[in-house]
């Protein structure tokens, strides 16, 4: 049996998953190069970057709302987080908008609102 249900619930046996992949996992998009702009497939993706001193550019019109990117600062340096023309990124911190620093190891996640309106938040960012 691979879905049963029980008084309680339910039971699963196996993997669920849907068009993101597993659902008990968050798949990684291992990057390793100083430039990168985020692309509709890395929605629901944690993006590792491994370069120091990188920039990651987040587009207009490639996320819809409710869409979410995950970036792992996984070098000693900073990466830059690029708000791209026609987006408006808001710091969850304070309000405000623009360019973000992520300092070295830190983790960050945008949470699309709409096609051109992100929300960031994260350890390490400024």
């Amino acid at each position: 049996k691979k879905f049963e249900t029980t008084s309680a619930g339910v039971t699963v046996t196996g993997t669920v998953s849907d068009s993101k992949g597993d659902l008990r996992k968050i798949p990684i998009n291992f990057h390793n190069a100083g430039t990168y702009t985020l692309v509709a497939s890395d929605a629901g993706k944690v993006i590792s970057e491994a370069t120091n001193s990188a920039n990651i550019t987040v587009p207009a019109s490639v996320f819809s709302g409710g869409d979410a990117v995950t970036i792992m600062n996984h070098n000693g340096g900073n990466t830059t987080i690029t708000q791209g023309s026609g987006v408006t990124m808001y710091n969850a911190a304070d309000g405000s908008t623009g360019n973000r620093t992520l300092a070295a190891r830190g983790f960050c996640t945008l949470f699309f609102r709409e096609h051109n309106t992100v929300y960031i938040s994260g350890a390490g960012l400024s």
